[in-house]
């Protein structure tokens, strides 16, 4: 096969002031969704180990 029938090159152009605002905006909303997901989850995690760590207290004690 010849290399234009795997993958076709798109160029961009570069954004404007306003559209590159609004593209940084918007990964800052995506970026922030996923910090707080993962502090979410890393708290979650930390009362999961915490009761366990308790019960295991409860049962050895």
């Amino acid at each position: 096969m010849r290399f234009y029938e795997f993958a076709t090159i798109k160029t961009t152009k570069p954004l404007n002031p306003a559209q590159a605002r609004i593209a940084a905006l918007k990964r800052n909303v995506e970026n922030g969704r996923a910090a707080l997901k993962r502090e979410r989850d890393m708290q979650r995690i930390a009362r999961e180990r915490e009761a366990q760590r308790k019960a295991q207290q409860r049962r050895t004690g």
